[in-house]
This record gives C-alpha cells, structure tokens and sequence, in this order.
C-alpha cells in the first residue's frame, strides 16, 4: 500500500494549465483501464469535482495548514486505497504556500510529503531558450523536490516545440509532452473560480473528455506512468487515515486527547466496520444528519461525511433548491460551503424549506453551516427572505476575502469544547453583518485578531471552511448533540 504510483501535476504559477493537463492525465489513464486516485493540493472544492468525473472516483483534498503535515500521507493512502495510480493536482505555483509559513501547504511541501515525482506544466506562450532557465531554476530550487518531466502548454508550432526542446535538452529535464495553443476547454468561471461540475455536469463532462484528449495526444503516458512507478514507498510508519480512527494533532492538549479518545471507544461500540473507503458503518440505526447538496452547496469534503457516519451517524443528502422538507427524522443539519449568492431566488423561493430549517434551530437541534451555509441562515441574502436563523444580513461585497486562518472556539458549541483550535480557510464576496444575541463562534488570530461566526442554542455558524479530519472530535461531538437533543 505504501508503494502506490503516483505523481504531482504543477506550474510556475496560477494559470499555466495545471487543471487541464491533471484532468486530462487522471481521464487519460482512467480510459487505459487504470483506477486512478484524484487529489487536489490546497482547499479547493472545485477542481476535485472534475477530477471525480474523470476518474470515477470521490476526489480529495490535500492541505497541509488545515490537516497538519501529518495527516498528508495517511489521507492520500485513505482515497487511494484500491487504485493502480494517483495523480495530484497542485496549487498555484509549485513553492507557492500559506502566507508567512514558508512551505507550508505548497505544493512541493506536500509532493516531499509524499515523496512523489513532480510533472512540471509550463505556459511557453510568449518564451523559447528561456524556457531551459526557468525549468532548471524549479528543478534545482530545493534539491528534496523531484521534478521527473515537464510538459510544455501553449505551443504554437512545430518550429516553436523544436526551439524549446532544444533549450530544455541542457535543463536535463526530459519533455513528456506537448500541448499546443488551442481553444480554451470550455471550463468557465465566475467570481469564486471554475463553475462546479453539479452546476454544468452535461457540459463538463464534455469538458473533461476534451481534456483527456488533448493530453493523450499531446503526451507520453507512458513515460508519465513510469515516473509514477519510480515514486517508491511513503515514508515509513504511513498508513492510511480511517474515519474511526483516533484523533491526530499536535496543537491539543493531552486531557483533550484523552477525552475525545474516550468519546471515540464509546463512539465504536456497536459498529460493523469499514466500507472500501474506510466508512463506518453502524449496526443499529443511528440520528439522521441532513447535509445540504445540490448546485447551491457544492462544497464539502468528503471525509466530513464519512466522520459523522463513523461517529453513527445516518447521512442524508437534500437539495434546498428542490426539496420542500427536510429528510424524515432530521436530528442534525449540516450546510457547507457554494453559491447561495447565484441561487438566492431559489433558495427564497422555497418558502416551506426555509420554514422547515428555522423549526429545526429553535428546537435547538445541532445545525453546523460554512461560508454558504452561513450566509442560509441569515435574515436575507441581498434583500432576499433566507431562514431567519440568525440575526444577521448578508449581501455580496466588492472585496474578497481570502485566506488560511488560525481559529480557537471561543467558547461550547455543538462542534467544539471553548478552546479547541482548528485551522480553517476563507474564501467568499459576501458580508454578514450581525444583529444582536448570538455569540462568536471562533477567536481568529490572522490576518488581524478578530472573532468571527455565531453561537447560538445548537446553531454553529462561521465563514471559516475547516477539515474536519483535522479534528474527528468534531463529529463525534455533533452526532452525540444529535442524539440527545
């Protein structure tokens, strides 16, 4: 298991194909017949959508800051568990990470993590020669990051490739492949980035079949299939992460550690075991989590599911644009991050939905909500009726709000103990701007200290997109407010 294939897609930068050329490899060798493993370097919700379509398979998140260092390899053998190959889409450019922290979170943290080759995407629009300095000055950058090929995108003629191979022939970095200057795939994005597969699937299905095409004729698959084989084993004592597995991570004090190790034995008792991805399943019917889905809430990681049902938890997904009610026997929502900005009418429409959501709160029944699911609960959403959970207002902003930040729970809730630290991730164009009667939710120390969120009754509501595996005692906590609520 330690000695799966695998390889990091990257750039210089942002905007260099690096969503393109990793789609396409993961479609590619999924049509040789191959089980690929999908992973997106950094928070991303999106691009692991279309990594799912192109490989059949869930797509996940690798993010150093929310997860800790620790937790890349055990999470990276959790979704490839069963596959011939992963590939590992990276974020911006290859040594780009959380601002002020190095490398943490970059790119090349995570390929070192993983001890996995990197394929380098380069945009030679507007170079030739100088392609060779730029490639030679990733390659040599840090001397524990492997890069093992280079595929050149935005080539624009015959006469084009053979100047840059020229130059690339003294990088000692060989070309894997060729892509030259065509249309742009159709992938469009708005405010936030790539428009979500849930919102588009007929089209972005067309899309990652253009994808896969582009790159299997423009690349050596098997030249990128051997530098996967040559990735050797994870560093040792790796094994992969279950959701029923303890909690891991440094920053919890040990009675914490002890007291949510406890709550997890207890949290056990009674289950069948894993699935193939390492979901628990329990033997008796436990409360029922509804988690929002949908094209208005797109954004949840995959593990956050798997938690609650490992914690006993009986997940149901419904869509608020379509479905009236909640599912039957709801003892627990849960409404993670999207567009409920674009689907605001909708939403509103839904007149007996939103009736439904606000009995739920003020029976004082656990309800957690990010970003999106935030901006749900409020009063209104650019003038349009929401749930009236919270006494707040939301409205789209001009400015966006970007950025990994350091949390402390500023005091009990149905997710957190006061104190427990998590690290989480923004990233809207919205405002919500507060009324009176409910507390923050987190102490956030970057950029400026601040307290952020609401706190109120069994309502726990933030614009802060955390990772749950960071922290299991999250859902064991939640589902446990959900049985005795």
């Amino acid at each position: 298991m330690t000695a799966v294939p695998r390889l990091v897609v990257a750039a210089p930068s942002s905007g260099s194909g690096k969503t393109t050329v990793a789609t396409g490899l993961m479609a590619a060798f999924a049509a040789r017949g191959l089980a690929v493993s999908p992973h997106k370097v950094g928070p991303d919700y999106i691009d692991p959508g279309y990594h799912a379509l192109a490989t059949g398979r869930t797509g996940r998140n690798l993010d150093a800051y929310l997860c800790g260092p620790e937790l890349i390899a055990p999470l990276f053998l959790h979704g490839a568990r069963g596959c011939d190959l992963a590939v590992v889409e990276g974020v911006m450019g290859l040594y780009d990470g959380a601002a002020g922290e190095g490398e943490l979170a970059s790119t090349a943290h995570v390929a070192k993590l993983l001890r996995a080759p990197v394929v380098l995407v380069v945009d030679a629009s507007s170079q030739s020669r100088s392609v060779a300095a730029l490639v030679h000055g990733f390659a040599s950058w840090d001397p524990e990051v492997r890069v093992g090929g280079v595929i050149l995108n935005k080539v624009a003629s015959d006469r084009h490739e053979e100047l840059l191979r020229e130059a690339l022939d003294s990088a000692g970095v060989p070309v894997l492949g060729v892509l030259r200057r065509v249309p742009q795939v159709d992938t469009p994005s708005r405010h936030l980035g790539l428009v979500p597969v849930a919102e588009r699937r007929s089209a972005a299905v067309d899309a990652v079949a253009a994808m896969a095409a582009q790159v299997a004729a423009g690349c050596d698959l098997d030249a990128v299939e051997a530098l996967a084989r040559a990735a050797g084993d994870l560093p040792g004592g790796s094994a992969p992460w279950t959701p029923a597995g303890p909690p891991i991570h440094p920053t919890r004090s040990a009675e914490r550690r002890d007291e949510e190790s406890a709550r997890s034995a207890e949290g056990r008792d009674g289950q069948r075991g894993q699935s193939a991805e390492g979901r628990g399943v329990s033997s008796v019917r436990g409360p029922v989590v509804a988690v929002a889905g949908g094209a208005a809430f797109t954004f949840c990681y995959a593990e956050h599911t798997e938690l609650l049902v490992a914690a006993g938890a009986e997940v149901v997904t419904f869509d608020p644009l379509r479905d009236e009610r909640l599912p039957e026997g709801t003892a627990g929502l849960v409404i993670g991050g999207g567009f409920p900005e674009v689907y605001a009418s909708e939403l509103s429409a839904n007149e007996p939905l939103r009736r439904a959501v606000a009995e739920l709160a003020l029976s004082g029944a656990p309800v957690a909500a990010e970003c999106a699911g935030l901006l749900y609960l409020c009063r209104e959403l650019d003038g349009r009726p929401m749930c009236g959970v919270l006494d707040a207002t939301a409205r789209m902003s001009e400015r966006l709000t970007l950025g990994y930040r350091d949390a402390v729970a500023v005091g009990d809730s149905v997710l957190a103990v006061a104190g427990t630290r998590m690290r989480g991730h923004e990233f809207h164009r919205t405002v919500a701007e507060p009324g009176a009667g409910a507390a923050p939710a987190w102490g956030v120390r970057a950029p400026v200290r601040r307290v952020e969120g609401f706190v109120q009754q069994g309502v726990h509501a933030s614009y802060l997109h955390t990772h749950w595996a960071s922290e299991p005692g999250v859902a064991r906590r939640f589902v446990e407010r959900c049985r005795t609520s």
